[in-house]
């Protein structure tokens, strides 16, 4: 049985090192070619919408020929390719590699847009209802870069042909971010914790003043205050809800709620 195990593994070893010796590198498969013809190619695949082979092109022009004059252009290419192939961490790192290398570049706000857009697609579906195994798992890190991505992007270049796109989408993040952060304040407010869903709610109001989230936010406050015996806070609340969206569902909700006998 010993000798029929050890041969076994020799066998499995065997076929391991054989399989790793096949796979080839981006920079074996064009080796021997000019930077030319290697982002030639690139270029093609990125026109048929061949993004993976893109990818090995400009990656395999990067690791042959790093200074040649097709260098930058590969670069900003790949930033592209890796986002149509759904690999958004690598746009990301391209994005910053690209930012890194050429940083008084002609296409640095471009750089800036492709990576706040690949670390907004990271988290789409934020905005949608979380459940609870979504409440500990649940990662708005992106959705933050990706805000911080496009406000970096208009702050260096305010007249760039991306900046409304810029701002819009920034709009978008904001307004995800916060029913977000609502979903989750009604998540803890269920649960009965209530200091925990005042202080989410809180945040809201702090931090995405112009979000439509707001509304429910100062309401969840109101409730949550009560709940607590704080009656001032919960009575500031109120007052910020009243004043500034007295026509809302959640201040209707909240008079309604009050007129009911206890």
């Amino acid at each position: 049985m010993k000798k029929t195990s050890w041969l076994v593994f020799a066998l499995l070893v065997t076929a391991l090192t054989a399989c790793s010796e096949d796979v080839k590198t981006p920079a074996d498969i064009y080796k021997g070619q000019s930077a030319e013809t290697i982002f030639q190619g690139g270029d093609a695949a990125l026109a048929k919408g061949s993004y993976k082979d893109a990818v090995d092109s400009f990656e395999g022009l990067d690791a042959l020929y790093p200074f040649s004059p097709y260098e930058e252009q590969a670069q900003l290419n790949i930033i592209y390719a890796y986002y149509k192939t759904g690999d958004y961490a690598m746009s990301v790192a391209a994005a910053d590699r690209y930012i890194h290398l050429y940083p008084r570049g002609a296409h640095v706000d471009y750089a800036y847009y492709m990576k706040g857009i690949s670390n907004t697609t990271v988290n789409r579906g934020l905005g949608s209802g979380l459940v609870e195994l979504d409440i500990s798992s649940r990662d708005l890190g992106s959705a933050k870069e990706a805000f911080n991505d496009f406000a970096e992007l208009l702050r260096r270049y305010p007249d760039s042909p991306y900046a409304a796109a810029a701002r819009s989408r920034m709009v978008y993040l904001r307004n995800m971010l916060a029913q977000s952060e609502v979903n989750i304040a009604q998540f803890y407010y269920d649960r009965r914790a209530y200091v925990a869903a005042a202080n989410r709610a809180n945040v809201v109001v702090q931090d995405y003043q112009q979000a439509p989230a707001v509304t429910q936010a100062l309401a969840l406050m109101v409730r949550s205050y009560r709940k607590l015996d704080l009656e001032e806070p919960a009575s500031r609340a109120w007052q910020v809800l009243a004043y500034n969206y007295p026509d809302s569902k959640e201040y209707k909700d909240l008079i309604a709620e009050s007129q009911r006998p206890h």
